[in-house]
């Protein structure tokens, strides 16, 4: 008999008496094959140069809106502009708001992990993620908002990867771009002119900070609600 065949038929054996181990092993060893697929896919060196165009998220709400509306049309709001067409308030109070040490770290806030996990451990599950700016793009780009040690690994390496390639001004516009203000509305440009009938590149000290403090919960909030009022002018102390 040949070797191979030897094999195969020493592994097939080994199969009929341990399934279930054998299972698991396949298990654990897809789950691996699926992380370590993200150290070299999506790509993200194009991102240098590139925007991007849908989303995993745009396509996530789109999916979810034709689903829960069949027969209707889903009103994309996005419209790309560069950093320096987005007011100056807006990137300081995207920054204060969501990572305030975006500039310093790599990627990570190693003390902001750490809170969250302590929150995480308190509440017994993953309610609190204590993601950074990068850490949301890499989610924005190519991920869901479900809640998993499986995704939030993926996400990690797609974190580190746009850490070393991207230049932080880049990773900032692009975030800045992408992300969800609303229902069908996408990057700061679109969801200011929604919002407050301008351009990004126009919007006051207080606009912007109403805008901040309205991406952890866009699909809740609003900027003349009573609770983005409050936030929004806390934020603001913090701005200069």
């Amino acid at each position: 008999m040949p070797a191979w065949r030897e094999c195969l038929h020493r592994y097939a054996e080994h199969l009929r008496q341990h399934p279930v181990r054998s299972l698991l092993r396949w298990a654990v060893f897809l789950i691996l094959l699926d992380i370590f697929r993200y150290l070299a896919l999506p790509p993200v060196i194009p991102l240098m140069v590139y925007n991007p165009g849908e989303t995993a998220m745009m396509a996530l709400r789109r999916e979810a809106f034709t689903e829960a509306h069949p027969g209707k049309s889903w009103n994309l709001r996005y419209r790309w502009v560069p950093l320096e067409r987005i007011s100056p308030w807006l990137r300081q109070a995207v920054v204060a708001s969501e990572d305030d040490r975006f500039y310093s770290h790599h990627g990570f806030d190693l003390e902001l992990l750490w809170q969250a996990a302590l929150r995480n451990w308190k509440k017994g599950r993953l309610a609190a993620g204590g993601s950074t700016i990068t850490q949301q793009l890499a989610k924005n780009l190519w991920f869901s908002p479900e809640r998993s040690l499986l995704r939030k690994i993926k996400e990690a390496i797609m974190t580190a990867r746009l850490e070393l390639w991207l230049e932080k001004n880049r990773i900032l516009e692009l975030y800045l771009n992408v992300v969800e203000w609303g229902q069908g509305i996408f990057g700061a440009e679109a969801a200011a002119r929604h919002y407050f009938g301008k351009s990004a590149a126009a919007l006051s000290k207080q606009e912007a900070a109403q805008l901040a403090v309205m991406l952890p919960a866009p699909l809740k909030r609003s900027p003349r609600s009573p609770l983005v009022q409050r936030l929004s002018s806390r934020l603001m102390r913090r701005m200069y």
